[in-house]
């Protein structure tokens, strides 16, 4: 109940917020398990995701957000529950995991579940290679995906900054894939056609540049830069 009152009063401030233009919301199955892979350009994106699909979506945000304290944590916390995160610690050694198995339940309940195939938000614009997880989740749960082209977020609350400025937004919900044909999710060559097929459709709608490459944050130690050149070509 606190959900659906929470967003009945954040949409009339993100119509005002947003002005956001929402496109293919007609193909978005509302009802059995659907998986949003979207491009990542700001922190609002979930939030844009979430308040104009047309299902209640969950989707994973940093456990930090959830464990604050005072009056600032306890509105953090209430935020995110509001608009559907799923709380993950990401500084586990076993996060990434984690994260597929949280969105692998809400699937396995019929729910909506929003990933970015990225990994990262894109600092630049561009739209960077998709990680295979999304194609693992649904070929296990045999989820169709619903590509998502997200436009304008960058601008709404670019990546450094901490208020959102008024700026238009446009969400476009495109045509759902059925993993069916893809084959099993236990195959690697599987898991990468069915994200490149999914990574196109999205690009297809952005109209983004494609980077050709893996978005990850600059290495900070020497080691991360190594094992980072070990793995450049990794198939994953």
């Amino acid at each position: 109940m606190f959900k659906t009152v929470a967003r009945g009063l954040v949409r009339p401030v993100s119509k005002v917020v947003f002005r956001p233009t929402v496109l293919g919301r007609a193909s978005v199955p509302l009802t059995g398990p659907v998986l949003f892979a979207s491009n990542h350009l700001s922190f609002m994106d979930s939030v844009a995701i979430t308040l104009l699909a047309p299902r209640d979506v969950r989707f994973l945000a940093k456990s930090e957000y959830f464990t604050g304290t005072g009056a600032k944590g306890r509105a953090s916390k209430l935020f995110f529950e509001s608009i559907g995160a799923i709380p993950v610690d990401r500084s586990s050694t076993t996060a990434a995991q984690d994260s597929l198995d949280r969105g692998r339940e809400v699937l396995e309940a019929s729910g909506a579940f929003a990933i970015y195939p990225e990994g990262t938000r894109s600092r630049d614009g561009r739209l960077y290679k998709g990680r295979t997880g999304v194609a693992w989740l649904a070929l296990t749960t045999g989820s169709p995906i619903v590509p998502v082209a997200l436009t304008g977020t960058q601008e709404l609350l670019p990546v450094d900054a901490t208020v959102p400025r008024i700026r238009p937004v446009t969400v476009q919900f495109g045509e759902p894939i059925d993993p069916a044909p893809y084959g099993e999710a236990g195959s690697a060559r599987a898991r990468r056609r069915l994200t490149d097929d999914v990574m196109a459709a999205i690009g297809s709608m952005s109209g983004q540049e494609l980077a050709g490459a893996y978005n990850e944050p600059p290495a900070t130690t020497v080691v991360e830069r190594v094992r980072r050149a070990l793995h450049r070509n990794d198939p994953e």
